[in-house]
């Protein structure tokens, strides 16, 4: 360990102010460079704040670009209005019709539903009911809504929700749907009784450039670091690998740890070996997310994958098989979504005397994929 004792941490200090800025679901206080969106969001949320259902709409754009930190954001504005109800739910984590009205009887009753026991219409009605007694209206939004068309669920989901007036009437419901897949078309993939009543507004999320994400980061850094912790060079660097990313969140999080392999060391200061080291983690923010959305079976087949990176199609269902016992349509089925959420490549190629067969390949290093699903 090198530096002056006066450059050391002793044991009861931190380079942190505010560690909590930079977890991934922290809603800033100052959200810079989405002025338009947030002002076209809130045209379309406007009318629910006189009483009548908003207008719905498609939050796109790639991830780590502010689409949730949006929706959060007017939600907590809209939440100091008592005749608004708004209800984010995660659908990486709630990925069935049924899983979606569950978390919306939560938000709106403030304890969970039964367990079970339950069908879909009573919980369906009871949320209707009850928006008609309090004369409410409820926004909604799907994050992450591309988890219910990997799942299926999607048109389901939004036609009852679409239709809820009609089932109910009184019943005022408006839509946000949120995607960070830009190779879904999520009107294209809706069934077409559902295509002729969602009409969305959209709001779309580019990148952010690197002058953008200087300017996030360094707000992050002052808010979430003592003063004179990070360096102009080093927070410049953190901005570089972030641009190179293209994802805002692997930047929030090399921050965080920079700040921690600081502290490892006991210096009051982030060097640029703290960033280098805590990068090679930050850059897969995306994978571990992605990982952790997924069901035991669906893991599985990853580690088998990563097992067996580069071997055929044929050998990777095999390995699946005998590790799972589950058959070939689950198999077929949870290699299409991981191909959707960008963990793998699946490629079909032309084989000599056997047609066409899909070869199977990880979008990131094998090593990396299995040290994430431990």
């Amino acid at each position: 360990m090198t530096g002056d004792a006066g450059d050391m941490l002793s044991w009861d200090e931190s380079v942190f102010r505010d560690e909590s800025v930079f977890e991934i679901d922290h809603v800033p206080e100052t959200f810079r460079h989405r002025e338009s969106q947030l002002e076209n969001l809130k045209y379309a949320l406007r009318p629910a704040v006189r009483g009548s259902r908003p207008l719905n709409t498609m939050v796109r754009g790639p991830p780590g670009t502010g689409k949730t930190t949006a929706v959060q954001k007017l939600f907590g504005e809209l939440g100091a209005r008592t005749e608004v109800r708004t209800v984010r739910v995660n659908c990486q984590v709630d990925s069935t019709r049924y899983a979606v009205f569950s978390r919306l009887f939560e938000g709106i009753f403030e304890y969970e539903p039964p367990s079970s026991g339950i069908s879909f219409k009573k919980l369906f009605g009871q949320i209707t009911d009850r928006l008609v007694e309090e004369d409410e209206v409820l926004v909604v939004a799907l994050d992450d809504v591309n988890y219910l068309f990997y799942e299926n669920e999607a048109s389901d989901t939004l036609y009852s929700l679409l239709r809820a007036h009609e089932a109910h009437s009184g019943a005022k419901i408006g839509v946000i749907v949120v995607s960070s897949d830009l190779g879904l078309d999520v009107i294209d993939d809706l069934d077409t009784r559902v295509q002729s009543v969602f009409r969305p507004e959209e709001v779309y999320f580019p990148v952010y450039d690197a002058t953008e994400i200087y300017d996030i980061l360094a707000e992050r850094a002052k808010r979430g670091f003592h003063e004179g912790v990070i360096g102009d060079a080093e927070l410049e660097r953190v901005a570089d690998l972030t641009a190179d990313s293209g994802d805002l969140r692997v930047g929030i999080d090399l921050l965080r740890r920079a700040g921690l392999n600081a502290e490892m060391r006991a210096s009051k200061t982030i060097s640029e070996e703290d960033v280098e080291e805590a990068y090679d983690k930050s850059k897969h923010v995306h994978l571990s997310r992605s990982l952790r959305g997924l069901s035991e079976s669906e893991r599985d087949l990853v580690r088998v994958l990563a097992e067996h990176d580069g071997e055929r199609a044929g050998a990777v269902y095999d390995a699946f098989n005998d590790e799972t016992d589950l058959g070939y349509t689950r198999y077929s089925e949870i290699t299409n979504k991981l191909d959707q959420l960008g963990v793998i490549d699946a490629e079909y190629a032309d084989v000599d005397g056997r047609g066409r067969s899909r070869e199977l390949s990880l979008a990131y290093d094998a090593e990396a994929v299995l040290d994430r699903l431990e």
